[in-house]
């Protein structure tokens, strides 16, 4: 393919991964505006943001294979016009339980897509230091369109109703259509390779009992039932997968690929990376937007630092990776992310008393994020490359949606953990006064509707104060579990890379012959080895 073509070709699927990981935080500022309007519970409100990408993590795998089966440009297409139709949708959904429904709908366009754009890299991108570039704009897009979609959110909020943040989708997608139509490599794929629904199936059950048991078991008053049910739910769906992935000849996950400790490394990476940063996003724009009064627009400005620190980074990890391997670059980038977390709360107006930031100077996370940034950037650069670089060339599609299974669970957990746990600590430690109504001790978006309808200013003030106090409770935990967290993952994937790369066996050559290559690595072995 002619030099420009590729690169634009690269503008085109970034383009569509840019979608997908805006609506992924898009909502993150117009959650409270979404609140109020559409009369959303606590539950609600998490299953609006969790059905997302918990639907699309439980679809990746077999939108993978199909892809493989059908052609990746073609399910490129496909998964193009699903997103948009999903998106009108959700703009004009009249409730809550139909705007979850159409998020869910939207993951399975996005599911579609986004193996698909990984996959166009490899096949159009073949010179080494070229595609090392592409895999790191690739990877950042991720990150970036995270740290967009606030910024978006608010900024249509600031003109239009709530139903814009996604109906902006539409004009992106139908360029996206066009261009891809054009500039994408096609290929009908392998019609002979079969399509697991069933598999796909058993696992979103298994990863919808877990996410339902850690919402059921952080809520202050916990069902049991509800837990055992879920936790039940999670192990039969779990292992039914697989049981079936082990006996079937086309698996959607080949277990052998996890042998691998640099693409096991890989895969943790990116799940820690997406894991800090839609945790930190989602408390953050809270607090700004809650405590602070910072309008939807301004948390947006603020928490897209992370896009200013992510983008670059990404590129020059990308450009240097050949060079310097992925060992430092993913270790290095998970301390720096972490770093970046315990600066963020440093940072933050009125959480550090010797600091006495005034609340008018939040502006002053803005390094924080940045450093949370850039340290992600690297480390899914990194990790992109240990995963697709160290697969084998007839499990390409494979790995592509395991790097991405990776991203999504790694964002899903991000939001369901630490925005539980906000919420639980919320309700642990709040002290109401004796006045206030109950209802204030569900969260801080009805404590401060309870203020507003208090007859007594006193009681009002008193109610949000302790409030407030609580929020802080609750935010100071999450992001400082959150570097825990990294540290904890950098040692992990430094561990992992310090093993020796595992040699193919005869049966695993001669698989990978059978499906038109020689089966050795996509790529030369890490150079940090």
């Amino acid at each position: 393919m002619h030099s420009a073509k590729r690169w634009w070709m690269l503008v085109t699927v970034s383009a569509g991964l840019l979608l997908i990981a805006v609506d992924m935080t898009v909502l993150y500022t117009a959650l409270p505006t979404l609140t109020e309007e559409l009369s959303a519970d606590a539950s609600q409100k998490l299953w609006i943001i969790n059905a997302y990408p918990l639907v699309m993590a439980g679809l990746l795998l077999g939108a993978g294979t199909l892809g493989d089966r059908i052609g990746h440009k073609r399910m490129f297409l496909i998964g193009l016009v699903l997103f948009g139709t999903a998106s009108v949708l959700a703009a004009f959904a009249p409730n809550a339980a139909v705007l979850i429904g159409a998020r869910a709908f939207l993951a399975v366009g996005a599911a579609a897509m986004m193996p698909a754009t990984l996959s166009l890299i490899r096949i159009t991108f073949e010179d080494e230091r070229e595609r090392g570039i592409a895999i790191g704009v690739w990877g950042t897009m991720s990150v970036f369109g995270m740290a967009l979609g606030p910024i978006v959110g608010g900024l249509l909020l600031e003109h239009f109703w709530w139903g814009s943040v996604f109906l902006i989708n539409v004009p992106v997608v139908l360029i996206a259509l066009v261009a891809a139509a054009f500039l994408a490599p096609g290929g009908s794929g392998n019609p002979d390779k079969p399509w697991d629904l069933l598999a796909s199936t058993q696992i979103m059950v298994g990863l919808v009992g877990v996410v339902y048991a850690i919402k059921e078991i952080t809520k202050p008053d916990p069902q049991p039932l509800h837990v055992v049910l879920a936790l039940l739910a999670a192990t039969v769906g779990l292992l039914l997968f697989v049981r079936r992935q082990r006996g079937m000849a086309h698996p959607l996950i080949d277990f052998a690929l996890l042998r691998d400790p640099r693409i096991m490394a890989g895969i943790a990476a990116a799940a820690l990376a997406m894991f800090a940063d839609a945790g930190i996003q989602l408390v953050l724009t809270q607090r700004l937007q809650l405590v602070l009064g910072l309008t939807p627009l301004e948390a947006g400005v603020l928490v897209a630092a992370l896009a200013v620190g992510a983008l670059p980074a990404g590129i020059i990890g990308g450009a240097v990776l050949h060079r310097v391997g992925t060992r430092p670059l993913i270790v290095g980038g998970l301390l720096l992310t972490g770093a970046g977390a315990l600066l963020t709360l440093t940072l933050t107006p009125e959480m550090v008393p010797f600091l006495s930031l005034h609340p008018d100077h939040s502006a002053w996370i803005a390094p924080g994020l940045v450093v949370v940034g850039a340290g992600s950037g690297l480390a899914m650069t990194a990790a992109s490359a240990a995963i697709i670089g160290n697969a084998p060339a007839h499990r390409a599609g494979m790995a592509a949606s395991v790097e991405e299974v990776s991203y999504e669970l790694g964002s899903l957990s991000g939001v369901a953990i630490l925005g539980s746990m906000l919420s639980a600590l919320y309700t642990a430690t709040v002290r109401l006064p004796a006045d206030a109504p109950d209802s204030a001790r569900e969260g801080l978006d009805q404590a401060i509707a309870a203020a507003g309808e208090l007859p007594d200013g006193t009681t009002a003030g008193a109610l949000l104060s302790a409030a407030h106090q609580a929020f802080d409770h609750g935010y100071t935990a999450t992001l400082l579990i959150a570097t825990v967290v990294l540290v904890g993952g950098a040692a992990l994937t430094a561990r992992l890379l310090s093993r020796p790369a595992p040699t193919l066996s005869t049966t695993e050559i001669l698989d990978g012959e059978l499906a038109g290559t020689t089966g050795h690595l996509v790529t030369k072995g890490d150079p940090a080895e």
